[in-house]
């Protein structure tokens, strides 16, 4: 992580070096801040993204009050050596008005969708309000949520076989919803399936 900390330039930037946070697993960019020299350090060595606050005048971790910290998976500098581009995975929402990213008007990556749902199963299993679908589930068990991806994936395998491609459209988001509630039931996160799918690429 950050193995070319020796070229930065921070006299080029007065010592605050402007510090870009993206989600690692969606790609969506998530704020902007700045880090002077102390900042990245603790940054390196908490895994937590701090930032020099310019209002508060003072070292700033984002999530010390929320608890929505931001976990380090990556950093790396652009090749003027004048700004960090921050890879994360974020443990709730980003911007304090309570969206996941400062920028919330971007469209972001069609993938990122799939983080945003998981966000809300997360929620889900949190509130596990009998309302909810989502939350039934959780309410019901592991046997019932493994049963519903296993039905779903049936349903999927169906529908290819017979040649229905709007089926296989509506039962692979099915499956897809449940799998990521399952998941999410037994303690696996989306970055750990990336991890392992990552490890198989050859």
């Amino acid at each position: 992580m950050l193995d070319n900390i020796e070229q930065l330039d921070w006299d080029k930037v007065d010592g605050m070096m402007p510090a870009i946070v993206q989600d690692s697993f969606s790609g969506v960019v998530l704020m902007l801040g700045y880090m002077n020299q102390d900042a990245l350090a603790k940054t390196l060595e908490t895994g937590k993204v701090t930032f020099f606050s310019r209002t508060k005048n003072r070292l700033w971790t984002k999530g010390e009050t929320s608890q929505d910290y931001l976990h380090v998976k990556d950093i790396s500098v652009d090749c003027d050596n004048d700004t960090l581009l921050i890879m994360a995975n974020p443990a709730g929402p980003t911007c304090h008005l309570g969206n996941q990213s400062c920028f919330n008007d971007s469209k972001g990556f069609d993938l990122d969708f799939i983080s945003q749902l998981n966000s809300v199963i997360g929620a889900r299993y949190e509130d596990r309000d009998e309302s909810s679908y989502t939350a039934s589930l959780f309410n019901r068990g592991v046997k019932r949520m493994a049963q519903k991806v296993g039905e779903e994936g049936v349903e999927v395998a169906l529908a290819a076989a017979t040649d229905d491609r709007e089926e296989l459209i509506n039962e692979s988001s099915d499956l897809l919803y449940h799998l990521l509630v399952l998941l999410r039931g037994k303690d696996v996160s989306l970055a750990e399936i990336m991890d392992n799918l990552r490890s198989r690429h050859k």
